[in-house]
C-alpha cells in the first residue's frame, strides 16, 4: 500500500500546511453531505466503526521486508462504506497512526490525501464492475489493485512536488529511488488485493446487504 512512511520535517512547512489544508477541505466537505442526508442507518455506523477499528488494527502490523510493508485495508473500506464515510474513517486511521509514530503529525494531511484516492477509486471502480456484471470477489480484486496503483501514483507525485528536506537527491535521482518503493507496493497490492476478494466474496454469500452501502 502507499504511505509515506517520514517523520515530521521532512517537507518544508509551506507544503506540510497545503496538504493538511486540502486533507480538511475534504473532510469538511464528507461531513457536510453527511449532515445533509440526514441520519445515518445504524448498520453504515456500524460498518464504519468495524472498518474504523480493522483498519488501524492492520495498519500497525508490519512485515518486515523492505524497511516495512503492511496491509492498509483502504480499497475494503471503499467498497464497503463509500467514499464519503470513507475519507473519514482513514483520517481518523491516520490520526491515530500518527499517536502511535507511525509516521510524522506534519504528514497525516498527505497521507490522508493518498488513503482518499484509494477509497474513492476503489469505491468507483468496484460500483461500476458489479454494474458490468462482474462477481463480488473478482469486482473487488480489480479495484483493490488499481486502487492501490493510484495510490502510489499519488504518493509519487506528493513527495516529488513536495521534495525531501535535508536529502540530496533530486528530480530523476529520487524519482528512481520511489519506484523501487512502488515497486515492491505493487506486489503487495496483489496479495491486498486477493486478501480483499476472498473478504468481499465471503461478506457477498453472508451478508450480501453490506455491499449495498458503497454509494453512500
Amino acid at each position: 500500500m502507499a504511505h509515506i512512511h517520514l517523520q515530521d520535517g521532512a517537507f518544508s512547512l509551506s507544503f506540510t500546511l497545503l496538504w493538511w489544508a486540502v486533507a480538511l477541505v475534504l473532510l469538511l466537505a464528507c461531513l457536510f453531505l453527511l449532515r445533509r442526508h440526514g441520519k445515518l442507518p445504524s448498520r453504515q455506523i456500524t460498518v464504519a466503526a468495524l472498518c474504523t477499528a480493522a483498519a488501524f488494527a492492520v495498519f500497525q502490523i508490519e512485515i518486515p521486508l523492505f524497511g516495512g510493508i503492511h496491509l492498509n485495508l483502504t480499497p475494503l473500506i471503499g467498497i464497503l462504506a463509500g467514499p464519503v464515510i470513507g475519507t473519514i474513517i482513514v483520517f481518523l486511521v491516520n490520526l491515530l497512526s500518527a499517536g502511535l509514530g507511525h509516521g510524522g503529525w506534519g504528514m497525516i494531511g498527505a497521507n490522508t490525501l493518498i488513503s482518499v484516492a484509494e477509497v474513492a477509486v476503489a469505491a468507483l471502480v468496484f460500483t461500476g464492475l458489479r454494474r458490468a456484471g462482474a462477481a463480488p470477489g473478482v469486482g473487488a480484486g480489480i479495484a483493490t489493485f488499481v486502487a492501490l496503483a493510484v495510490g502510489n501514483a499519488a504518493m509519487v507525485g506528493i513527495i516529488m512536488v513536495s521534495g525531501i528536506q535535508g536529502v540530496t537527491q533530486e528530480g530523476s535521482s529520487l524519482l528512481a529511488g520511489l519506484s523501487l518503493v512502488v515497486l515492491v507496493n505493487m506486489g503487495m497490492a496483489v496479495i491486498e488485493a486477493m486478501v480483499t476478494a476472498l473478504m468481499v466474496s465471503f461478506i457477498a454469500r453472508a451478508r450480501p446487504a453490506l455491499l449495498g452501502e458503497t454509494g453512500s
